[in-house]
């Protein structure tokens, strides 16, 4: 990825972690895995498990401790109500922001 692309990820990466989230329930190299396959291959674990904390401590995530078959238990996160809240405001945003952004695309009309 490109300077210019990470700083627009940095902007956009905790919507993008609910809205994984809001599929189903997950733990954090599992969210890695899949950014990874669709395509950001430089998104390091740590980012992720940074940003993890964060949705934690501003309480849009439940996190349950499940038993991992290596290791200790896994903390699995999943959307709570509050978090699906703040996504259905983050989308609204992003419609916006992309609307505009077109339009600017296209000549400003």
């Amino acid at each position: 990825m490109g300077k210019q692309m990470t700083e627009m990820l940095k902007g956009t990466l905790e919507g993008i972690v609910l809205a994984i989230l809001a599929l189903r329930p997950a733990y954090g190299y599992e969210i890695t895995a899949w950014l990874r396959g669709q395509g950001f291959s430089d998104i390091a674990e740590g980012t992720i498990y940074a940003l993890l904390v964060r949705v934690e401590q501003k309480r849009l995530v439940d996190v349950e401790k499940v038993p991992s078959e290596k290791g200790p238990p896994r903390k699995v996160y999943s959307l709570n109500a509050q978090g699906r809240e703040y996504l259905e405001e983050f989308w609204r945003t992003w419609g916006f922001l992309a609307e505009r952004l077109e339009q600017l695309h296209e000549g400003g009309s």
